[in-house]
């Protein structure tokens, strides 16, 4: 099926990378990643943004903070030091990685405006 006929069926190309990648929105959840509510991983979030977020909500900010956030996960995983209190072990870390990845490629191509 050409990408045309693909897109008639999800009705957009976002929608396409949603439905692939599993992330749904629910007005009262936020942001859904193969069944994990992000928002339930608000403190660790918190904790690695450096205080400057603590919801997944706002795709915008957590696209600023995206630098950040991974070097924190880098150097604990690098440093094998990891934030007891959060439950932080390097396999969740590097899962919070790929979901930070996921919402940030959907910004990046769907939402933030094209100069």
């Amino acid at each position: 099926m050409s990408l045309i006929g693909v897109v008639q069926i999800y009705g957009s190309i976002s929608q396409l990378y949603l439905d692939e990648h599993r992330i749904q929105f629910d007005d009262v959840k936020g942001y859904i990643i193969d069944g994990v509510v992000l928002n339930s991983l608000s403190e660790r979030l918190e904790y690695l943004s450096n205080r400057k977020l603590t919801h997944f909500d706002d795709l915008k900010q957590l696209y600023s903070a995206a630098m950040i956030i991974n070097e924190k996960i880098d150097l604990e995983i690098a440093n094998q030091r990891f934030v007891a209190r959060l439950g932080n072990t390097e396999e969740n870390l590097l899962q919070f990685k790929q979901y930070l990845k996921l919402l940030n490629d959907y910004y990046r191509q769907f939402i933030r405006d094209k100069k």
